[in-house]
């Protein structure tokens, strides 16, 4: 894949992600701020952007969103193939919960 190649991924990614904070945000604000790993000043953010802001974000070549996961115990929860993945994933959201969420600073 070349360089442009990549960069046009990154920046549908990033309309794709921001679009879809917004919509989360403002169908439920606190289950959105939950599932999107982000606190009250981000959702504010997010929630107030324009579109033509939105587009302008989306535009860049850096990935807005960030992999909440980096912990193998919560990965393997999430990629469990084994009979009962919803008790799983339901383990995995309990402990995804108690992790911090991301500020500004």
């Amino acid at each position: 894949m070349n360089t442009a190649a990549v960069y046009n991924e990154i920046k549908e990614l990033n309309l794709s992600y921001l679009m879809l904070a917004q919509q989360l945000i403002r169908a439920d604000r606190e289950t959105a701020q939950y599932r999107l790993g982000i606190g009250t000043d981000i959702a504010d953010v997010i929630d107030q952007l324009t579109p033509g802001q939105v587009l302008k974000m989306a535009g860049s070549n850096m990935v807005l969103c960030r992999f909440r996961f980096d912990d193998k115990l919560l990965l393997g929860l999430l990629t469990s193939h084994e009979r009962d993945r919803g008790t799983s994933h339901t383990h995995a959201a309990i402990l995804a919960s108690a992790r911090p969420v991301e500020a500004i600073a």
